[in-house]
């Protein structure tokens, strides 16, 4: 009985505070962000992706201190030279194969295959490069601002002439 006593002791406990917190959710409709397919906008990507892929922001401002999350569609074949970015970069592969190879050479047998479903980190300052293998559409969720910093110079699309 005395066990019995504290374990609905604790289950009260623990349902009280929850009442505060649902009541709290409950009132939190301002912060909601809500996108459909029809809601999404396709641009054309920053001058720091090479030409071809179009990105949607979902939620915040990329170019801003703050969480964002924004979508990137690629065409098939689509590469993106070895690079870093200086804060942690979460990626999930919505449709499509995106390889991500780990290294400051752009070298597609170190590659792995990243189908529809996964999900890769990668933290501040880790060197890697990528492709596509089929229009790809990944899910990037990130704290800003985000940036891309090429290893050579030479790859930048914002050095083209």
């Amino acid at each position: 009985m005395r066990f019995s006593s504290r374990l609905s002791a604790v289950v009260v406990a623990v349902f009280a505070l929850a009442l505060p917190v649902a009541a709290q959710h409950a009132d939190e409709k301002k912060g909601e962000v809500l996108v459909t397919p029809p809601d999404i906008k396709w641009v054309d990507a920053p001058p720091s992706l090479p030409k071809g892929a179009k990105v949607a922001v979902l939620e915040g401002d990329p170019t801003k201190q703050g969480p964002f999350v924004m979508r990137a569609k690629m065409p098939d074949g689509y590469k993106i030279a070895p690079h870093t970015h200086p804060k942690d970069e979460r990626v999930t592969v919505l449709s499509g194969t995106l390889y991500l190879g780990m290294g400051a050479k752009y070298d597609e047998k170190e590659g792995t295959a990243l189908p529809a479903g996964s999900y890769a980190r990668t933290p501040p300052g880790m060197k890697h490069f990528g492709w596509t293998k089929g229009e790809t559409v990944i899910q990037i969720n990130g704290e800003g601002p985000w940036a891309i910093d090429y290893l050579d110079p030479k790859d930048d699309p914002r050095q083209a002439k």
